[in-house]
């Protein structure tokens, strides 16, 4: 059977791995990370102090480590609460881990028992584990998280029920009184345990980190970062899902291109910062007025396009000019803006290429004509386009 000492060991290097790999994700900067990193460095220095100090332990390393290891599990619990976005509550915990210390320094030096403060860490660690496996619990209905988040409250769960039997234990007699390090079958079972289920904790806590990163970069691969459209990739592809859909149930569907007119001048005289916050104003109003089921793109630079699902043209027209006169009525940056736009609607056969192309020859006109207007495309062209692929 591992002593004491070489449990201890294990839990050191465990504490220390997970440090270095939490460390790593410092720099991507996800919530919490930080936290759960200072927590196990915390936790590997207590397990480091008692294995140095155990031969000649006295009241300074038994309450100092004690103290030590329950402030790791407080910083555990608030960065478990940072990474989902909950508020911290450092007053409440605070309090409650001043109370336990100076119950910890009276049962050290003014009444001395090992079963008190044997009690007493029990509570503290039973509660942050459970704090840390209720918060993942609760918030592990997060798409692409769910396994994770179940993972660390199983951890966290069978760590706690680890405590738990120790206070019954305590309470009841069944084991006697031990020192940190003192050779015996509970101690060497409660230090298993424990270096089963914490590094168990910390890598669910990796799992986290990883699908928040993921997260961000689907989102940067599908999401324009400056004006939250559809990157031109991304609405392409949900476009030719929406036209197969629309084909099989034979609904109208209709296409409308937009371009911000005199945005070249706009980043002339005002410069490239004030451009980018004009984008952003305009995107955020067009978002606002579209319905759920339109998809927003932006194609590059200052040309967006939409799709409107069970929309014909006409009606996709008018929606338009709706987003047109909202914009031309919000200046942003002191600048008025305004919207040109071309509309079509796609006819049997068509595809999303040669849909956009009519609409993007209206947009065309649309700016020839005076700017500030909504175009729509040609029936002639329409029937030519459907001619074209009934011939194919």
């Amino acid at each position: 059977m591992l002593s004491a000492f070489a449990l201890f060991g294990i839990l050191i290097v465990s504490c220390l791995m997970s440090v270095a790999i939490l460390g790593s994700l410092i720099r991507t900067a996800v919530p919490g990370v930080v936290r759960w990193c200072l927590g196990y460095a915390l936790l590997a220095a207590a397990s480091t102090w008692i294995v140095v100090c155990a031969p000649r332990a006295g009241g300074i390393t038994i309450a100092g480590a004690s103290i030590a290891t329950l402030g790791a599990a407080v910083l555990l619990v608030q960065g478990t609460r940072q990474f989902f976005g909950q508020r911290a509550v450092w007053g409440a915990e605070s309090a409650g881990l001043v109370v336990v210390c100076a119950a910890l320094v009276y049962f050290t030096w003014m009444s001395p028992s090992v079963d008190a403060r044997g009690v007493l860490l029990s509570l503290g660690l039973i509660y942050g584990r459970l704090a840390v496996g209720a918060l993942a619990l609760r918030h592990g209905s997060r798409e692409g998280t769910r396994y994770a988040c179940r993972f660390i409250a199983v951890a966290a769960g069978l760590g706690a029920l680890v405590y738990v039997a120790r206070i019954g234990a305590i309470v009841f007699g069944v084991a006697p009184s031990l020192s940190f390090v003192q050779p015996s079958p509970w101690n060497v079972a409660l230090l298993g345990l424990a270096i089963l289920t914490l590094p168990c904790m910390s890598i669910g806590m990796v799992m986290l980190a990883h699908d928040r990163i993921l997260g961000r970069m689907e989102k940067l691969a599908t999401i324009d970062e400056l004006t939250g459209a559809l990157t031109r990739r991304e609405f392409i592809a949900r476009a030719h899902v929406l036209l197969a859909q629309a084909r099989e149930q034979g609904d109208p569907l209709s296409i409308a291109i937009l371009d911000i007119d005199n945005f070249k001048a706009v980043n002339d005289g005002f410069g490239h910062a004030v451009g980018d916050r004009i984008l952003t104003h305009v995107a955020s109003i067009v978002t606002g007025q579209l319905r759920s089921c339109d998809l927003f793109g932006r194609l590059g630079g200052e040309e967006f396009a939409i799709l409107f699902a069970c929309a014909q043209k006409h009606d996709a027209a008018t929606l338009t000019n709706t987003l047109r006169l909202a914009v031309e009525r919000s200046p942003a940056e002191g600048v008025h803006c305004t919207l040109s736009a071309g509309v079509g609607r796609f006819v049997p056969a068509d595809t999303l290429e040669s849909a956009m192309v009519r609409a993007d020859a209206a947009l065309y006109v649309a700016k020839a004509a005076g700017r500030n207007r909504v175009i729509m495309t040609s029936d002639a062209d329409e029937g030519e386009a459907r001619y074209l692929a009934e011939s194919r």
